[in-house]
C-alpha cells in the first residue's frame, strides 16, 4: 500500500510517502509558502520512488488542530488528490502527530494557539501502538490547562517555549524539538489504511477546536486598556 501525506498545521511544511511500512519525507520551515512548497515537495517524493500520484493508495493529511490556513491547504491538496483518483482520506490528529514524532510513550503536547490560548491533550500509546487521549483536546488558557495523571510525561509542542511558566506546574515534564510532520502523519495513516480505514475525500475535514481566529478591534483596545 502507497499513502501520500501533507502536514501544514504549523510553521513547517512537510510531505511524505508510505510504502509498506517505510516512510520518505521532506520538510521545511516556511510559514506562509505552505501553498506553494507542499505539492512540490510531495511530486518529487513519487519521482524519486519512480511512482505517479495514480499509484496511490490513499491520502492522509494533518488535520489539526493548528493554523485555520494551513489545515485548510493540507485538507484541500488532499481531497484534490483523492477525487480525482477516488481515492480515501486519512484525516490526522496534530496531537497524535507530535506525539509519534517524540518517540516517548506518554506524551503531554501544548501547541499556540495564539490569542493567549493554547491546544492541549494529554496522549499514551497503548498496547497495540495506537494513540489514546488520557486528557481529552481542548483550546484553553495556559493557566487552565490541567496536569495529566501520574508521572513519566513528556512535554511537545509550540505552547511550552510560548508559555514558559506552564511548564513549571508540569514536574518533571521535558520538552524534545517534536512538531507535527508529514513522516509522522503517514507512519500513523498507514496502519489505518490497512485496518479499513479512511472516508471519502468530500467528508475530509480539520479539527479547529476553536472557531474564532482573531480579536475584533473593540477586544483588542479592551485587552489593553
Amino acid at each position: 500500500m502507497r499513502v501520500a501525506a501533507i502536514e501544514t498545521s504549523g510553521d513547517w511544511c512537510s510531505a511524505a510517502l508510505w510504502t509498506g511500512g517505510e516512510v520518505a519525507a521532506l520538510e521545511r520551515r516556511a510559514p506562509n509558502r505552505h501553498s506553494e512548497l507542499a505539492l512540490p515537495m510531495l511530486e518529487r517524493l513519487l519521482a524519486a520512488a519512480g511512482l505517479s500520484a495514480a499509484a496511490l493508495d490513499a491520502v492522509a493529511f494533518g488535520a489539526g488542530p493548528g493554523s485555520f490556513t494551513g489545515l485548510r491547504i493540507a485538507c484541500g491538496l488532499a481531497q484534490g488528490l483523492a477525487l480525482a483518483r477516488e481515492l480515501p482520506v486519512l484525516g490526522i490528529s496534530s496531537f497524535e502527530a507530535i506525539a509519534e514524532e517524540s518517540g516517548a510513550g506518554r506524551v503531554v503536547v501544548c501547541i499556540d494557539a495564539r490569542m493567549k490560548e493554547v491546544y492541549y491533550a494529554a496522549l499514551e500509546r497503548d498496547e497495540r501502538g495506537r494513540w489514546r487521549e488520557v486528557v481529552p483536546a481542548q483550546c484553553v488558557s495556559p493557566d487552565q490547562a490541567p496536569p495529566p495523571p501520574g508521572e513519566d510525561w513528556v512535554g511537545c509542542g509550540s505552547g511550552f517555549a510560548a508559555y514558559p511558566d506552564f511548564l513549571s506546574r508540569h514536574v518533571g515534564l521535558r520538552v524534545p524539538q517534536a512538531h507535527a510532520s508529514a513522516a509522522a502523519v503517514a507512519s500513523l495513516a498507514g496502519p489505518r489504511l490497512a485496518a479499513g480505514e479512511g472516508v471519502d475525500a468530500a467528508l475530509a475535514l480539520p479539527t479547529y477546536l476553536r472557531d474564532k481566529v482573531a480579536f475584533t478591534q473593540r477586544e483588542l483596545q479592551a485587552r489593553s486598556a
